[in-house]
């Protein structure tokens, strides 16, 4: 049994697995561009083992390699692969499994960005075919599924409504087809949720979120088999030339060490703002998996060990300008486009899906300008409670 595997996820994450030089508690960052040897045969020797060799840092770093071997065990994976950006590690991830004239089945309520990669690049210039599906049973991929189908892109739970896919049923429909899985796990974080074990073959996180936790990084990370990631290592991620930055890694590799505490915090919160939020009178709707009124209960027990503190609810009222008094009101949530960090943040969906998304597929999403997603940061509740009730008193 390797050292590792004898202690538990959270240890591995706090403490590297060999002695760092020096006996540095903290590990050194390489910020090189490239690495030198001795001789001919020796760097013709890292070039025909590219995978393991550092060479030039678009392709291999330490600092990188060891974020990516921290990530890989906690999500239970063989390998990752780092990228500069979520978007970056989505982009790269679809790629490796569809070529041109293929069809994707995807969710509704898939994030913003990575629906208009789907349906409004690959379709237009390779041909890619995509169909948006509710999700929600695995009937509505069933009926998606054509000849031509190559891969099952899942988001769970999902933007916006939070709503659940069976993982382990979208995973087993596809392998009995032949077809590829992705799923998005970035809500849960690799703590929570572990779809890799349910048979998805790529789990894609955004490191800008809880991984990072400090609102200071913007990273990706694809996690799957060496087989698959090792073929997007030297295409998708050479080639395109998204290389990830040393430094980048470097503070992600702090952020581990605090990962399971910040969620189990991160949680606490979330429960007591939730708890008042479905209480108050001016709240028509709280989406999230640990609502009361969530009615996918079962499917959250059976997939998730546990939840997070990104939540959307729906104002009771339809006046701009109530919506506006209320965002504005806040004191300490700010406003803002991310989440998972420290700091409490809040944002209307529908400000950048309408810019983002078409008409129709806004109106698939089931939403509405009173939708408010909120990041329950690392604040006192209490605090983050009061502020909430103090806003709402405004509408």
């Amino acid at each position: 049994m390797e050292k590792k595997d004898r202690f538990s996820f959270e240890t591995h994450l706090a403490h590297d697995a060999e002695r760092n030089p020096n006996g540095a508690v903290v590990p050194p960052i390489y910020q090189n561009s490239l690495f030198t040897f001795e001789g001919w045969d020796d760097i013709d020797e890292a070039f025909d083992n590219r995978l393991d060799r550092f060479i030039y840092s678009r392709g291999k770093n330490p600092t990188v390699k060891a974020v990516e071997e921290k990530l890989a065990t906690l999500a239970g994976g063989e390998k990752s692969q780092l990228f500069p950006s979520g978007m970056g590690a989505i982009s790269a991830a679809v790629m490796h499994c569809v070529n041109a004239g293929d069809h994707v089945i995807t969710i509704k309520n898939l994030y913003g960005p990575a629906s208009n990669f789907l349906a409004s690049y690959l379709k237009p210039k390779f041909g890619v075919e995509v169909t948006f599906v509710e999700g929600k049973e695995i009937s509505d991929f069933e009926t998606a599924i054509q000849e031509n189908t190559s891969l099952i892109y899942l988001e769970s739970p999902s933007s916006a409504v939070f709503s659940l896919q069976d993982i382990e049923a979208v995973a087993k429909l596809a392998k009995s087809k032949g077809i590829k899985t992705i799923i998005d796990n970035t809500w849960t974080s690799p703590i929570y949720q572990k779809p890799l074990a349910m048979g998805i073959d790529l789990e894609i996180h955004s490191c800008s979120k809880y991984i990072g936790g400090h609102s200071d990084v913007v990273a990706g990370v694809v996690i799957g088999s060496a087989k698959d990631i090792d073929a997007i290592t030297l295409k998708e991620y050479e080639w395109i030339g998204a290389k990830m930055a040393p430094f980048e890694a470097w503070l992600l590799l702090r952020s581990l060490r605090t990962l399971p505490v910040r969620m189990k915090q991160h949680v606490e919160n979330a429960k007591a703002v939730a708890e008042f939020l479905e209480n108050h009178p001016k709240v028509q709707l709280l989406r999230w998996p640990g609502a009361k009124s969530f009615d996918q209960k079962a499917l959250a027990a059976k997939q998730m060990t546990g939840l997070t503190g990104l939540m959307g609810f729906q104002l009771r009222t339809e006046s701009l300008d109530n919506i506006k008094a209320f965002v504005n009101g806040l004191q300490l949530f700010q406003l803002g486009v991310s989440w998972g960090g420290h700091e409490s943040l809040i944002y209307a969906p529908a400000i950048s899906y309408l810019k983002e998304l078409s008409p129709e597929q806004f109106k698939g999403l089931g939403i509405s300008l009173g939708d408010m997603r909120i990041s329950v940061g690392l604040e006192n509740k209490d605090d983050l409670i009061a502020d909430l009730d103090q806003a709402l008193s405004l509408i």
